[in-house]
């Protein structure tokens, strides 16, 4: 394997509509991005998987983007059984979810 070689990263289309969505307000509306990663070496695989979700995903142009966000969201929650309390808690990556 080399330091070129990509790594495929398997999301659902709800998982990548919610991750592109709070990429975009850590990155774009906000500087928060450089109190969660301080190490700025990380920022270039975070640009890759925001730039790849931003091209893929045609929600992200729709009128209706937030009401779609919080149904993706939703939907999200239901699965993870957090519903709308819990919704700082997340399940760790399954062999679903991400892959080498």
């Amino acid at each position: 394997m080399t330091d070129g070689e990509p790594v495929l990263i398997k999301l659902t289309r709800d998982q990548a509509f919610v991750l592109s969505d709070w990429l975009y307000e850590v990155m774009m509306r906000s500087d928060k991005l450089d109190a969660i990663v301080p190490d700025r070496a990380v920022w270039s695989g975070i640009y890759a998987i925001s730039g790849t979700l931003e091209t893929t995903l045609p929600e992200v142009f729709m009128p209706d983007y937030a009401g779609r966000l919080d149904e993706a969201r939703q939907r999200l929650l239901d699965a993870m059984g957090g519903g709308e309390a819990d919704q700082s808690v997340a399940r760790p990556p399954s062999d679903d979810d991400i892959s080498g």
